[in-house]
């Protein structure tokens, strides 16, 4: 029998760590405590995927992880240890990665025709007048006709189909394109059954929306027809080197490529069109990821019939569901997810703005963690340090910061420039409705745009739920739009009032119409990316002031949370929304909970910080080229630096770039500057090859190093005893400091980790802490609180009860206690570097019984207890009363 969720170790499959390696793991995590394994996506991805999320074939186990049977072997290992399994899927979005996706091969072969044309979501009855019903594909790296001047195309010809080459690209050529050049191949070698085929195949009707049965009458006419041609190119060479002679014709005719090209269902176009037209809806601004249709039902059925299968087989216990905001209506998901996998615990990708609660209609366990991260991460910000860290940020840019005002900035830029296709799309929408109300028809498509564009930026959570399934919008809902309204009218003086009257009452589907209502759902999908792109991937590399706070999900103006304020979400979570996963680290956070947990210590530091920033600027004015870096970015390298030292030329450089293209002030993934991130490479590589500036830093980090730990343990251990079932990254058992992507997937050293485990229990507590740096505590710690979990689950679960206590004395407000389930506490210090170690006479009562420090091994009795007596042989507390 697998054991209800206590907790889960997120491992990252990749070519080299599929499930194999994933298997020898396995008892591993089964002694320290785990009670899920918890892995990427793993259904057959793009080929050479590093992370999953890039699926091309939602049929099939990857094959670079060991396919089906290394699957099979995987899951039944699980089930041996008694571990349960929970996986990752991808709804929203797939790959389209050339003959990789045979669903979207078929859509490029025949177009609306396709047997899975509606399965994305391109709009083909959008589709411009110069590209009717095709897809526009912006993947060229010049202007098309330079291209195909360029003999850049080249077609071929095997087993009777024919295919479209440009560089690492291929493109399948539609059957019914190709009567001329058969019937050219069929005169030069006198082959009557090929000039019957060129007839046949010039009778193939062009693909057309239609009903189901002519597409499967295309679909079987072609089938033939492709299958005639391969037989008689293999029976008779004269008829295929006529053929490829056709072929090898056209690859040397601009024209006659031209001509061919124009008749296929897809547009190809410069790769820099995708900014303002793509004939599909994508995840973000990627735009080999086309999103899906998911809401059809026929759609999620084909997409999701491997995962419930084996949630039904028992393989399977948990899903994550990736990216729900994504999707057209989200809740219907659920539901549906829901029926077909009534007992399995599913939690959600579901990114909730700091007040923002999962929304109660979803019938899933929870979130992924983002919300807990942030919570608990605030505990160890020291709020009296910010007005001393902006003056600090202010000085060494040398301009005043408003991040709400550049989160709008960064908002619009994304709209403008990454996702200018999804909100030129929803502009024609907006037109086409003010053409059918009089009162708005003449509105300019200019005023429109701006309006939609100026609602999505001041959007203030990621997106809204409103939903013809249900009774009329959530006071939720009518919140966020109404606010989002209300704020653009203010921010866009220049256009009506009553425009934005009126597209409030349309994303409150207070307007009746089939076009309206397409408006307000498609409206929904674009305000999470604006969001995700604007925030997260743009503001968050900007805003540097703390950046211990620029996490996905987090608000970096909120300074610091309190005990009080921690401990009302505890409870509330303990009563809506028990099983939810908690989070500290993931594949996405932008630093691992052992960097953020060392950076928050500036804010209890600000004037040192300031001393140490300005020491540091002077010293290495010499490394500069011209006026780069920009401080800005010196600033973010200067944190950088603190939070992972000692790091080398290569990590940090390539943090660097990703850094500054995130950014977009100076360069981008789109547009890079090569002079300003010459420079920037530059820079790192003389900063570190600085002996005196190199030492500064070690020295004054060093002093960090001590209070970073503690501030790590009290984070882990109030996430591994907190409402919800925790999560551990692969890897952070152990201290480990790593930046964002790809830095936080290198590969992790199990067999360390084994070795170190199996020592544990024949050390004491001054024996584990003698071994910080080898990462003992936190392992420690760790262990000892899942083997706790996994003995007394009932304490923890939704009849474990959650209550705060509250230590007296003078430093009580450095204290975070709990108590679980009436026989657990969890004693976790806060703001340890103004602490210094001194709790004075801070004191904890304890509850009748006795009590065993999971950790340290004292046993404690009823009564007043101090602070410096409990935690004086382990930095945190874990105690449990005998039963």
């Amino acid at each position: 029998m697998v054991p209800p969720p206590a907790a889960t170790y997120r491992i990252q499959l990749r070519p080299d760590f599929g499930f194999p390696a994933a298997a020898d793991v396995v008892a591993y995590l089964a002694d320290l405590g785990v009670s899920h394994l918890y892995t990427s996506p793993y259904l057959q991805s793009a080929a050479g995927s590093t992370h999953g999320y890039d699926v091309v074939d939602p049929n099939r186990v990857n094959e670079e992880l060991g396919g089906a049977e290394a699957h099979a072997r995987l899951c039944d290992t699980l089930q041996s240890a008694g571990l349960g399994h929970m996986i990752d899927i991808v709804p929203n979005h797939m790959a389209i990665a050339g003959r990789q996706n045979p669903w979207w091969w078929d859509v490029l072969e025949n177009g609306p025709s396709s047997r899975y044309a509606t399965y994305f979501d391109v709009d083909w009855a959008a589709s411009e007048e110069r590209w009717l019903n095709k897809v526009l594909l912006p993947v060229l790296g010049d202007h098309y006709g330079r291209v195909v001047e360029n003999g850049e195309f080249q077609l071929s010809h095997e087993e009777g189909s024919f295919a479209l080459h440009y560089h690492d690209h291929i493109f399948p050529v539609d059957p019914s394109s190709l009567p001329e050049l058969l019937k050219k191949a069929a005169e030069s070698c006198g082959s009557e059954l090929l000039a019957f085929l060129a007839e046949s195949h010039a009778r193939l009707p062009r693909p057309t929306v239609t009903a189901r049965h002519a597409v499967e009458r295309r679909h079987r006419d072609k089938a033939v027809l492709q299958g005639l041609l391969s037989d008689l190119c293999r029976k008779e060479p004269e008829v295929r080197s006529a053929v490829d002679a056709e072929a090898a014709s056209v690859n040397g005719d601009p024209d006659a490529m031209d001509a061919l090209i124009d008749q296929q269902n897809y547009r190809l176009a410069f790769w820099r069109t995708a900014s303002r037209d793509v004939g599909y809806r994508r995840f973000f601004d990627i735009k080999d990821l086309a999103s899906m249709r998911v809401e059809d039902i026929e759609v999620f059925r084909d997409t999701h019939a491997l995962p419930v299968s084996w949630v039904k087989s028992g393989w399977v216990q948990g899903l994550r569901i990736d990216h729900p905001d994504g999707l057209r209506d989200p809740e219907q998901y659920f539901q549906r997810l829901r029926e077909a996998c009534p007992n399995a615990w599913i939690v959600a990708e579901k990114i909730l703005e700091p007040g923002e609660e999962l929304p109660a209609q979803w019938p899933i366990a929870g979130t992924t963690g983002y919300d807990f991260l942030n919570l608990v991460g605030g505990l160890f910000v020291d709020p009296e340090g910010e007005d001393a860290l902006t003056r600090t940020y202010e000085d060494f840019i040398g301009e005043e910061t408003d991040y709400h005002a550049l989160v709008r900035v960064c908002k619009r830029q994304v709209l403008d420039d990454l996702l200018g296709s999804e909100l030129n799309r929803l502009t024609s929408l907006f037109v086409d409705i003010c053409e059918r109300h009089r009162r708005h028809r003449d509105y300019t498509r200019h005023e429109l745009r701006e309006a939609l564009c100026e609602t999505a930026v001041c959007f203030p959570v990621y997106r809204s739920y409103v939903s013809l399934s249900n009774d009329g919008p959530r006071k939720e809902d009518r919140h966020y739009i109404s606010a989002a309204v209300e704020h653009a009218m203010a921010e866009r003086p220049d256009l009506e009032p009553e425009l934005f009257c009126f597209l409030q009452g349309l994303l409150l589907l207070r307007v009746e119409g089939s076009l309206e209502t397409e408006l307000a759902m498609r409206f929904q999908q674009l305000t999470g990316p604006a969001m995700a792109k604007g925030v997260e991937d743009t503001a968050f590399y900007r805003f540097n002031r703390l950046v211990a706070l620029n996490e996905v999900g987090g608000d970096p103006s909120r300074f610091g949370v309190t005990p009080e304020q921690f401990h009302q979400a505890c409870a509330a979570t303990q009563t809506t929304h028990p099983d939810t996963l908690l989070a500290s680290s993931t594949h996405d956070t932008k630093r691992s909970e052992d960097v953020r947990s060392r950076l928050a210590l500036i804010s209890e530091m600000p004037d040192e910080w300031a001393r140490a920033v300005r020491r540091w600027r002077e010293q290495n004015e010499r490394h500069r080229t011209a006026q780069w870096p920009d401080r800005n970015t010196e600033y973010l390298l200067y944190q950088t630096l603190v939070g992972v030292w000692p790091i080398g030329p290569d990590r940090l450089t390539s943090y660097a770039e990703k850094a500054v293209r995130e950014a977009k002030n100076h360069t981008s993934w789109t547009v890079q500057d090569d002079t300003y991130e010459g420079s920037i490479r530059e820079f790192v590589q003389a900063i570190l090859e600085d002996r005196t500036f190199c030492e500064d830093v070690a020295d004054f980090t060093g002093r960090l190093v001590a209070a970073g730990r503690i501030n790590s343990l009290a984070e882990t251990l109030i996430k591994l005893t907190a409402p919800g079932v925790p999560d551990i990254y692969q890897g952070t058992e152990l201290w480990d400091l790593s930046l964002v992507d790809p830095d936080n997937r290198r590969p992790v050293d199990f067999a360390l980790r084994r070795r170190l485990l199996d020592e544990l229990p024949s050390l004491s507590p001054e024996d584990i802490l003698a071994r910080s740096d080898e990462g003992l505590p936190k392992l420690w710690l760790i262990r000892q609180s899942l083997h706790l979990r996994r003995a007394r689950p009932e304490l923890f679960g939704s009849q474990g009860g959650y209550r705060p206590i509250f230590a007296s004395g003078a430093r009580a407000s450095h204290l975070v206690a709990f108590m679980r389930g009436e026989n657990v506490i969890s004693v976790a210090p806060r703001l340890v570097l103004r602490l210094n170690g001194d709790w004075s006479d801070t004191a904890l009562d304890l509850p009748a019984g006795q009590w065993t420090d999971l950790l340290s091994g004292d046993l404690w009795e009823t009564g007043r207890i101090r602070l410096s007596e409990l935690l004086a042989r382990f930095p945190v507390g874990l105690l449990s009363k005998k039963e």
